[in-house]
């Protein structure tokens, strides 16, 4: 881990890690954006042919249908652990909660007599599920009831199958509980292809939403235009802000939680006590011999940083800089800091509220902006699936108040059809 104890040296490491954005954590990126590129010409030309011969040569997997039926999903329910069913209904019911509390009044909404907006949902929403080798039936489930509370009509989940041709009984599962409508055995570039473009088999849809690898997330920013996205999520950042009441062990389990997640992933520190300091250092030390998946946990803490600042409005400087996607308040009265952070993803504040339970549980979504997009976005929600129509509803005497104004800014931009559109409604018949 890199430890620093000047304030100026870690602003200018902060700055450095986040002005290329997440892309700069993969490194070269021009040959994967080439391979992107002509992964969705193919699905774009081919359809369900591209799809089939991209899943046998990239999967490894022979496939008779694309789409999962209703039988899987029942035998899926009859395959798991019933302590993990219930577990996923909990954080269903937890989630949806959470996300009918965010939800605005649809329909129409009047700002006075003449003008208002029309809140509705997207007809279409595709959600993308990592998969392959893991199961993440959380990743379903912070995506999908988030677009199911809001309204949307249709919702299609699309993840890559194992070996054995198949997902996961578990994300089968909670893609049932979270309300999907349609699944498909598709991973990788094809699968944003498919919902951006649509196929014999996969609909197109209004937005694609959830996280994926390098080529998942080329491939978003590729459709982006066509359709909507919810982000570009690059790997998992933590920023812990402690003091000398914080618990060195929990701070410690904390950064290695999400350094797990993947060895691009940043696991950063920023303490007032240099004693704190060593003593997670030396819990990390410790925690990581018990780790299953140290190899990848050592190659995020390779570039993860310990900060040891002046005070507090130190801390809550580099906080507002980096925007991190998680942020652990961990110092004595933690909730009083909230007012002062303007970039973060998600904030868990305070010792019993470790990111972990946020990741499965806690109720707001796990989709959260990464690599410094905190600054301009927010974690994933219901709002990512509401659109605004505004309406302008003008009597005769209010269009008489106003065209002369709008006549002039009209004829000074060279625009005079737009001054003659007005004005043939005000002169006298």
């Amino acid at each position: 881990m890199i430890r620093i104890e000047s304030f100026a040296q870690a602003r200018e490491l902060l700055v450095r890690r986040i002005s290329g954005g997440f892309l700069a954590d993969f490194g070269e990126t021009n040959s994967a954006e080439q391979i992107v590129r002509k992964i969705i010409n193919n699905v774009r030309a081919k359809g369900d042919e591209a799809l089939f011969r991209y899943t046998r040569e990239l999967d490894g997997v022979e496939l008779a249908s694309l789409e999962v039926s209703r039988a899987e999903i029942q035998t899926a329910y009859k395959t798991i652990d019933k302590k993990l069913v219930s577990a996923l209904k909990l954080a269903s019911d937890r989630i949806r909660d959470f996300h009918l509390s965010c939800m605005r009044d649809k329909g129409l909404v009047s700002f006075g007599p003449n003008m208002g907006r029309h809140l509705l949902p997207m007809e279409k929403a595709g959600v993308y599920v990592p998969g392959g080798t893991a199961a993440y039936p959380s990743t379903v489930l912070m995506t999908a009831i988030p677009a199911r509370v809001a309204g949307v009509k249709e919702i299609i989940m699309t993840s890559p199958p194992n070996k054995e041709g198949v997902l996961p009984p578990a994300t089968l599962v909670a893609a049932d509980m979270a309300g999907v409508q349609r699944v498909f055995k598709i991973g990788g570039a094809q699968a944003i292809a498919a919902m951006a473009f649509g196929t014999g088999s996969v609909p197109k849809v209004d937005k694609i939403c959830g996280p994926g690898n390098i080529f998942v997330v080329l491939a978003k920013k590729a459709v982006y235009g066509t359709v909507g996205i919810d982000g570009l999520q690059g790997p998992s950042e933590i920023m812990i802000v402690a003091d000398e009441k914080a618990s060195p062990k929990f701070c410690a389990a904390d950064m290695l939680a999400q350094a797990e997640h993947d060895a691009l992933a940043q696991a950063v520190l920023v303490t007032t006590s240099p004693v704190l300091a060593d003593q997670v250092e030396e819990e990390i030390h410790r925690q990581i011999k018990l780790a299953g998946r140290a190899s990848i946990i050592a190659g995020a803490l390779d570039k993860s940083m310990i900060i040891i600042v002046s005070d507090l409005g130190e801390a809550v400087d580099l906080v507002n800089l980096f925007a991190p996607e998680h942020l652990s308040l961990a110092t004595e009265n933690a909730a009083s800091l909230l007012a002062e952070i303007r970039n973060a993803g998600c904030i868990f504040v305070g010792g019993d509220s470790p990111v972990a339970i946020g990741d499965y549980i806690a109720g707001p979504s796990h989709v959260l902006p990464t690599g410094g997009s905190a600054r301009f976005s927010s974690s994933l929600g219901v709002d990512d699936f509401l659109k605004f129509s505004n309406f302008v509803d003008l009597d005769e005497a209010l269009l008489r108040e106003l065209a002369d104004a709008a006549m002039v800014i009209a004829e000074s931009e060279g625009l005079d059809a737009h001054a003659r559109a007005i004005a043939c409604r005000t002169e006298e018949q």
